[in-house]
């Protein structure tokens, strides 16, 4: 695991997610790639969270967190990237199924969620990863991410 610091190289920031992602806001969650590991099918992205995300707003106005939904939605869009820089850039991956999801910790307003992404199979009709999301070194999140790949010109 890496450590939590904002000191991290940038291997890819938010100008070349959105290369590689056809998400935009307010649903493009991820803000930063800080790891990969071509070799090790790993790699690791950051979504800085603010109050002013959108979903804080009514989930839930006086004790804002964010929706779990969105977090596996922040771990699939991490692994869409490790996809995508296996091989498969003229294919899009989107989410096929999401198997024991576990919810740990709440996400909060200032928090800095760390989206860890294992490959487990990749291949040309899709892929599957493990993924964890932290905070501060704590497991927020968990759950295999399954996807199917799609032709670009199909999303």
């Amino acid at each position: 695991m890496v450590a939590q610091s904002s000191e991290h190289p940038t291997v890819f920031n938010i100008k070349e997610i959105s290369k590689i992602l056809p998400h935009r806001y307010p649903f493009l969650l991820v803000d930063r790639v800080i790891q990969l590991d071509l070799e090790n099918n790993y790699i690791i992205g950051l979504k800085c969270l603010t109050i002013n995300e959108q979903f804080f707003q009514g989930h839930f106005p006086n004790a804002p967190i964010m929706p779990g939904v969105l977090i596996l939605e922040a771990l699939a869009q991490v692994g869409g990237i490790l996809i995508h820089e296996k091989g498969y850039k003229d294919k899009t991956a989107v989410l096929l199924n999401v198997n024991q999801a576990k919810f740990r910790r709440p996400v909060l307003p200032g928090d800095v969620l760390y989206l860890h992404a294992q490959g487990i199979h990749f291949g040309s009709r899709g892929g599957k990863v493990q993924a964890r999301a932290f905070v501060n070194d704590q497991l927020a999140a968990e759950a295999e991410i399954g996807f199917a790949l799609r032709e670009k010109d199909q999303i």
